[in-house]
């Protein structure tokens, strides 16, 4: 077979369909040998298309095969001899199956494809939520619904999540965030020696049999953090491989239907290409509508990103920025700082160890003039918020790594019993330390975001990097749901309650003065005196005022009040406006911390904190 070529065009690279015709646009030398391998349907070779060097600029080839059909056709570029899969391909064949064995049949080899796909996009538009009303879910595609327990249908796909997005909204929140959906290899790749024949050793067939069984052969990339063919999306999270990418569309469209966001992690390692990277965000961006990034890396072109005018409304999560980059003129602000913080003072005043209220204190109030900030206790690497209070220790020893792995400095706290226990006051304490950590998290600032499953106290057996757990231990146990229904009624109050009094999640940082001469400032602290904040690393207990003045849509005024001491304490209640009261609406103590209907404070003038507990006053 044979093809016309004529140049194609360099200011695009990769492969696409453009009328009868497919430009292939790639890096190479112009000393370089270079060809374009077509495969067929069955991956045998059906043409191998030698590539001139006139079609070469700078460091780059591109050529036009007019008559091509792009849905025939499997493809790979072999430069100087050595086949290479283009970084840029919109479709990967091979992986088409989850962590598929007989792959070592064909050398676990993988060819490219064009993704022709097409999308009718109709009416949707991007729900851009600022970040005093985004609320973070996050979750792993796979393990979110691989439960033997929960729905089968369509199980460990995208379809499976789409099936969920009304669970998820249903709790209060607004943004999900997808570990790793473009392609990327799961399979540990055995490493090829060519061997000359001369030195082979020489053993039985028993003996080769026990050479090559290698149980870290075995082990899966269950999160993806690693290179990836960023243009593709994961044909094995698909119901249906080959339409993985309109799948993945669908599922982007429902969640714009209903308000949400989607928000997806990519993972690029030190060195890759940044005109790729810059490339692969825009790709999503226009072709899934995805709402954001949260991007894993060293060195990433994140001024570049920052200043990228196609970007300039789509979220942007890392680990920090240099503001003083970010263009003058932008009115939506699509920056959040994400980094582990937040985590560790909150742990660190939960479980009692080297703990500091002025750091804690600090974190909940965190927020930038014109960036926001990612608050989480618990996430993929680490424990999960159940664990945080079940295991002393990490447990990774199906890892295979000796329990040598995953972040030794935890500061988790078992309560008396590593692991499950039928200790009534052990059980009571956890369940108090879980609600405590969720109220923590959402009465802050910043954007709160949980890691699936905590909701209903998922647990992962103490396994606290379950990169490779592809089993029950790495999924989220959905047979809970109906014993946690406790659980899924308080948080979905919690966030009710959030959402109602949007002076706790003012986007901008607090002045803690009465810059509006309402007679209050905006953010007070309060311990055994009202207004005298002794808010020193020592203490334990401290009140937290919100001013209700500050905000338009709801007046009432929010009262916090922190009790991480072993004893009942008491907090001062600052006086309120002539005809308020304060009402008590919470308490972390209860079965159900959250009254039907505020309750009035007997004492007006402190709160009686019982130990280890959260309050919440209302001023009205």
């Amino acid at each position: 077979m044979k093809f016309r070529l004529t140049k194609g065009n360099f200011l695009k690279t990769g492969a696409y369909i453009e009328g009868d015709s497919a430009i292939f646009t790639f890096a190479a030398e112009k000393e370089d040998e270079c060809s374009i391998v077509l495969l067929d349907k069955s991956g045998n070779t059906a043409c191998v298309i030698d590539i001139p060097a006139e079609y070469s600029t700078g460091s780059l080839y591109s050529v036009r095969l007019h008559g091509f059909c792009g849905n025939e056709y499997a493809y790979y570029f072999r430069i100087n001899g050595k086949r290479c899969i283009d970084p840029y391909a919109t479709r990967i064949f091979g992986r088409e199956k989850w962590n598929d064995k007989t792959r070592s049949d064909n050398d676990y080899e993988i060819a490219c494809g064009i993704d022709s796909s097409d999308f009718d996009w109709k009416y949707d538009s991007f729900p851009e939520i600022t970040r005093d009303r985004m609320k973070l879910y996050k979750l792993h595609v796979r393990g979110f619904s691989m439960d033997v327990s929960g729905d089968k249908k369509h199980k460990g796909t995208f379809e499976a999540v789409s099936d969920r997005i009304n669970y998820i909204k249903k709790l209060g929140f607004t943004s999900i965030l997808l570990m790793p959906v473009y392609e990327f290899e799961e399979m540990t790749i055995p490493v090829k020696h060519d061997i000359p024949e001369y030195a082979k050793p020489k053993y039985s067939l028993k003996d080769e049999q026990s050479v090559h069984t290698d149980k870290q052969n075995d082990k899966v990339n269950f999160w993806g953090y690693t290179s990836g063919n960023y243009f593709a999306v994961k044909a094995s999270y698909a119901s249906d491989a080959s339409d993985a990418s309109n799948e993945l569309r669908r599922l982007v469209e429902r969640l714009h239907k209903n308000g949400m966001e989607c928000i997806v992690e990519m993972y690029f390692p030190d060195r890759t290409d940044h005109n790729l990277i810059l490339d692969a965000l825009r790709y999503w961006v226009m072709s899934f509508h995805v709402d954001g990034f949260k991007l894993l890396g060293d060195r990433l072109p994140v001024t570049a990103i920052v200043q990228d005018a196609l970007l300039s409304r789509t979220k942007i999560l890392y680990d920090g920025f240099d503001m003083s980059v970010v263009p003058q003129n932008r009115t939506y602000e699509n920056l959040y700082i994400d980094k582990e913080e937040y985590q560790f003072a909150a742990r660190m005043m939960l479980n009692h160890i080297n703990c500091n209220m002025y750091e804690l204190l600090n974190q909940q109030k965190k927020q930038g003039e014109n960036v926001g900030f990612i608050n989480y206790i618990s996430s993929n690497n680490g424990f999960t918020l159940s664990d945080l209070f079940m295991y002393n220790d990490r447990h990774n020893e199906a890892n295979g790594e000796k329990n040598a792995d995953g972040p030794s400095w935890n500061f988790s706290n078992n309560y008396g019993c590593e692991g499950p226990s039928r200790k009534r006051f052990i059980r009571e304490i956890r369940k108090l330390k879980w609600k405590d950590a969720m109220l923590l998290l959402f009465l802050a600032q910043g954007v709160p975001m949980i890691m699936a499953g905590d909701e209903i106290c998922n647990s992962q057996d103490g396994n606290n990097n379950a990169y490779c757990q592809d089993n029950p231990t790495g999924w989220v146990n959905w047979s809970n749901e109906q014993s946690r229904r406790e659980n899924i009624r308080f948080l979905t109050r919690l966030i009710k309650f959030r959402d109602e009094h949007p002076v706790i999640s003012c986007p901008k940082p607090f002045k803690f003065s009465d810059y509006k001469a309402v007679g209050y400032p905006d953010l007070s602290y309060h311990c055994k005196n009202a207004w005298i904040g002794e808010c020193d690393a020592t203490k334990l207990c401290v009140g937290v005022m919100y001013c209700g003045d500050y905000n338009e849509v709801n007046k009432d005024y929010v009262y916090v009040a922190y009790n991480f001491y072993s004893s009942r304490e008491k907090l001062a209640l600052p006086k309120l406006k002539k005809g308020m009261k304060w009402y008590k609406v919470c308490d972390s103590t209860l079965k159900e911390p959250f009254y039907d209907t505020p309750v009035l404070c007997e004492n007006q003038q402190y709160a009686d904190v019982s130990p280890q507990s959260v309050y919440i006053l209302i001023g009205r």
